[in-house]
């Protein structure tokens, strides 16, 4: 596999990762609400949980993610025109911020993560299949 191919690996994978974090912030009150069991699934729960310390970490840190960097090191200046679809996720991903912006982007929404862990908490427990707030 080419550079550039492998780079379009990264992208797609990193996509997911975000588009499972954007997606578990809402589900799991949405879920807690409705009784759904699989927002009590630990391992999920703490995928998530460990993902986003990791993407706040980073930000902290002053760094940026690990896949980006890759990906850029993977592509470099690459001449050839990427595929629409990639260029499209580029727009989504990356964001022309500071990185002090991700850092405090990143930490607000860790912390809610964190609360989330505490209001909706793993496990079997229900509380008559809502929130405990």
């Amino acid at each position: 596999m080419s550079d550039a191919g492998l780079a379009q690996v990264i992208l797609g994978v990193h996509f997911v990762i975000i588009a499972f974090n954007v997606l578990a912030l809402v589900v799991i009150p949405v879920g807690a609400k409705a009784g759904w069991r699989l927002v009590r699934w630990a391992w999920l729960r703490l995928l998530h949980l460990g993902i986003m310390a990791v993407v706040a970490g980073q930000a902290l840190a002053g760094k940026a993610c690990f896949l980006t960097i890759w990906e850029n090191e993977l592509t470099g200046n690459r001449t050839a025109p990427e595929p629409m679809i990639a260029h499209w996720v580029d727009g989504l991903i990356y964001w022309n911020v500071p990185i002090w912006g991700f850092a405090i982007f990143y930490s607000v929404l860790f912390l809610y993560v964190v609360g989330l862990t505490v209001l909706v908490p793993f496990g079997r427990r229900f509380r008559d299949n809502q929130m405990l707030v």
